[in-house]
């Protein structure tokens, strides 16, 4: 009783099945290096949504491939019995309770995030202020890259406590925003259209999806927020540096004055 079975469960192990185990564990191992570096290769290749679907498929066949291989080493290394399965995994629970509270904490979580989504590998994301592209989700933590080119490890159990705010959730579709701050004595009509028309007319933008110009009195100005979409979500910063360059040029030949701030020196 006070080794929970495990002494029974384990008694008629022989070498044969324990080489049988290790030759299946390095064949799982193998196919889930060979997933986790193919797919990525061949999804960087393909572009748009197929890529996005095929990032999103490795976390899950990881995970299957990890669930596969415990299914079929248990019955090799122990005696299917009801007894020995109780013993084995109330062992292992104990183990990942007592030893590995913070990371069971985060293996749960990321179930919980194979089964939500609340991001997928190439979706872009914030997370307790760092933004990023997600490049691979693991079993414990997901792995972001910053558009300075920075990784950043983002354990799954922030899941439980903070707020995740996803900029395209699985699609190719992803929201840019280009400023502009502008003085009050000019026409709010004419500067709106001539921004849509920056919007349109540039190469990188989709133009079959909502192009808008929001409009905001404040005591110093006027504040102009350009929306629009690019092609590939990659592209976000280009995307965004191309709009404020051309709409600040094109508000510049029309006489369009900018909100000068006072720098103040100590």
């Amino acid at each position: 009783m006070d080794d929970l079975g495990i002494k029974d469960a384990f008694a008629s192990i022989t070498g044969q099945a324990l080489l049988q185990a290790v030759l299946v564990i390095v064949i799982a191992s193998l196919i889930m290096v060979a997933v986790q570096k193919v797919l990525p290769r061949v999804a960087e290749k393909l572009g748009g949504k197929p890529r996005l679907y095929l990032l999103a498929s490795v976390p899950l066949l990881r995970l299957l491939i990890i669930l596969a291989t415990i299914v079929i080493v248990v019955p090799i290394l122990v005696k299917p019995s009801f007894e020995n399965m109780v013993a084995i995994f109330g062992a292992l629970a104990l183990a990942l309770g007592f030893a590995f509270k913070d990371y069971a904490n985060s293996l749960i979580a990321g179930i919980v995030t194979l089964y939500e989504m609340p991001y997928r590998p190439g979706d872009w994301i914030e997370v307790d202020g760092q933004y990023g592209e997600v490049r691979a989700i693991g079993t414990r933590a997901a792995e972001i890259v910053t558009p300075d080119d920075t990784v950043v490890i983002i354990p799954h159990n922030k899941l439980w406590d903070s707020l995740i705010a996803n900029g395209n959730d699985g699609t190719d579709n992803l929201m840019c925003v280009a400023d502009f701050h502008l003085e009050a004595n000019h026409d709010v009509s004419r500067v709106r259209e001539l921004l849509r028309d920056v919007a349109f007319t540039s190469p990188r933008t989709k133009t079959w999806q909502p192009v808008l110009v929001i409009v905001f009195n404040k005591p110093w100005g006027m504040h102009y927020r350009l929306k629009a979409y690019p092609f590939d979500p990659k592209e976000q910063f280009q995307f965004i540096s191309e709009l404020t360059a051309r709409g600040s040029a094109e508000l510049a030949r029309q006489g369009v004055r900018f909100v000068s701030v006072p720098v103040s020196v100590s």
